[in-house]
């Protein structure tokens, strides 16, 4: 549990298939203060929570069942949504034009997603 509340007011997309991980992040966002929005499990849930609402930043698996996919954190950034990458992958896998989107490995420890977080929807 984090002690502060310093997403407080953020609204954070979480995209990620695997309900235990999911469920980890939304938890520890929202003890963060955070708004989850989601968990979405593919782009076309994240295509509708963005039509009903509009995140500050997404945190997007790398992974949704299919191998690498990149294009839900392409709509996302399109949309104007700051977007961290989450991955079990080597952080090679990232093609150039998301070089610049952090990217944080699996398993996220609460303290870093949060830190990662705060300073994604700060920008």
């Amino acid at each position: 549990m984090i002690p502060s509340r310093p997403l407080e007011g953020v609204s954070v997309l979480v995209l990620e298939d695997n309900y235990y991980i999911a469920e980890e992040s939304q938890l520890t966002l929202e003890d963060a203060g955070a708004r989850v929005l989601g968990p979405c499990r593919n782009l076309e849930e994240t295509l509708e929570t963005l039509e009903a609402d509009h995140p500050q930043c997404a945190l997007v698996d790398v992974n949704l069942g299919e191998g690498p996919t990149f294009e839900p954190a392409r709509a996302l950034r399109a949309a104007g949504v700051s977007v961290l990458l989450v991955t079990g992958y080597d952080s090679a896998i990232v093609p150039a034009d998301l070089k610049d989107v952090p990217c944080l490995q699996k398993p996220v420890d609460s303290r870093r997603l949060v830190s990662a977080v705060a300073s994604a929807s700060a920008r």
